[in-house]
């Protein structure tokens, strides 16, 4: 059986466990609004350079440059999206540890 002391670092060892999942989620969002962000510049790229070039010229390069954009921003969506499903639930399972422990609610806000 645990005693007191063990118990209590079980407890903050599991807030530690749910605050790394959170970072982890937290990095995920990161990195999906960087992959979303990536077809966004290359298609500002491609408007600011458009005088240059005409579209019919360029189409067997421009379609498939679009194809990948297209699914960057698929991908980037479905990162942030994930990464706000995780958030929510790091955020339930804190608030289940804050109400059934009260000594973490001042260090974990």
């Amino acid at each position: 059986m645990a005693t007191p002391d063990e118990h209590d670092e079980l407890v903050v060892g599991a807030a530690q466990l749910i605050l790394a999942e959170k970072r982890t989620a937290l990095s995920l969002m990161r990195t999906g609004i960087a992959v979303f962000a990536l077809p966004l510049a290359t298609i500002s790229a491609l408007i600011a350079t458009s005088k240059y070039y005409d579209i019919e010229k360029v189409l067997s390069l421009f379609i498939p440059i679009m194809v990948i954009n297209a699914g960057l921003v698929l991908l980037g969506a479905y990162l942030v999206v994930r990464a706000i499903r995780g958030v929510h639930h790091t955020d339930r399972l804190l608030a289940d540890l804050k109400q059934s422990h009260p000594m973490l609610a001042p260090y974990l806000g």
